[in-house]
């Protein structure tokens, strides 16, 4: 069988989660807390690290409200789409390090980034950039 060279054969989506190549993206695995309800997390989701008296280690997405004595730091980035459920946490892999688009990366609603948590992801190794349309 032939085709015609003309013939469209596929197409290609730009994620658009990275925005630059510097410094390189370094995955860790790590326990992302249980849901209230059960929910996807999507690839590019911002997660917090609970910390202080009344942390736990665990990741949340970012902007959950944190708990008593706990507090919460822009700590990552979710590599993969991950079910949480409602009674066990999950492990999942993340992203320790790179330069991610900030309009790509999902937080939870309502939540936006202070030049605070810019400081605390650029210490871990997280650079926030930009991404031109292709």
């Amino acid at each position: 069988m032939t085709r015609d060279l003309h013939e469209k054969l596929g197409s290609m989506e730009y994620e658009k989660l990275f925005a630059g190549m510097e410094p390189k993206a370094l995955t860790h695995p790590a326990t992302v807390r249980k849901l209230g309800s059960a929910a996807t997390l999507k690839r590019g989701t911002l997660l917090a690290k609970s910390s202080g008296t009344g942390g736990d280690g665990k990741l949340v997405i970012f902007g959950t409200s944190a708990g008593t004595n706990e507090t919460l730091t822009a700590d990552c980035v979710l590599c993969d789409d991950l079910d949480v459920g409602t009674s066990t946490d999950e492990n999942a892999l993340v992203y320790i390090s790179g330069n991610f688009n900030e309009a790509a990366l999902i937080m939870a609603s309502g939540a936006s980034l202070t030049e605070a948590d810019r400081d605390a992801l650029r210490e871990r190794g997280i650079i926030l950039g930009t991404v031109q349309n292709p």
